[in-house]
């Protein structure tokens, strides 16, 4: 039986619990995150291939703070409930857990996931938490993205 989208939406306390399982399963984690405002074939091909580099995916989504402060007034364009129950819907996402803050940085110190991935538009040595990933002997690494694909781009077309 497969678990419902909102079952995979924890707090952050429910989710170090959930990780210290994982680590004592010997399950491989990997960790991104990003605030996927308007799911898109960008968004599902670096997901669907950031979660073949482990066992587990922990996907962090921006709140709608955070997304506002990173995009602008007029962003987001969907709640961050529902921006994390699409993430939360894709078979191969573990966990989703919305933050607040204006970087992932304490999620990641709190998680220490096995993997750390962004999109190739990011440098390891730019990666928010990859310090912290690779001095505890995890991994950081990109995917390349899809080109021409973006929600802002997505916005643009749409108001034409």
């Amino acid at each position: 039986m497969s678990t419902l989208s909102e079952q995979k939406i924890h707090t952050l306390s429910e989710a170090i619990e959930l990780r210290k399982t994982w680590k004592k399963d010997h399950q491989k984690v990997v960790f991104t995150n990003g605030c996927f405002d308007i799911l898109h074939l960008g968004h599902v091909d670096y997901l669907e291939k950031s979660s073949q580099a482990g066992d587990k995916m922990i996907v962090a989504v921006n709140s709608d703070r955070s997304v506002r402060e990173l995009k602008g007034p007029e962003r987001p364009v969907n709640t961050e409930y529902a921006r994390a129950r699409l993430i939360a819907a894709l078979g191969f996402v573990s966990m989703v857990i919305i933050f607040d803050e204006e970087t992932p940085l304490e999620l990641i110190k709190a998680l220490l996931p096995d993997v750390l991935i962004k999109g190739n538009d990011y440098t390891i040595d730019t990666i928010v938490g990859s310090k912290e990933v690779l001095e505890a002997g995890g991994e950081v690494s990109t995917i390349d993205l899809v080109p021409n694909y973006s929600t802002t781009g997505i916005i643009n077309k749409l108001k034409k």
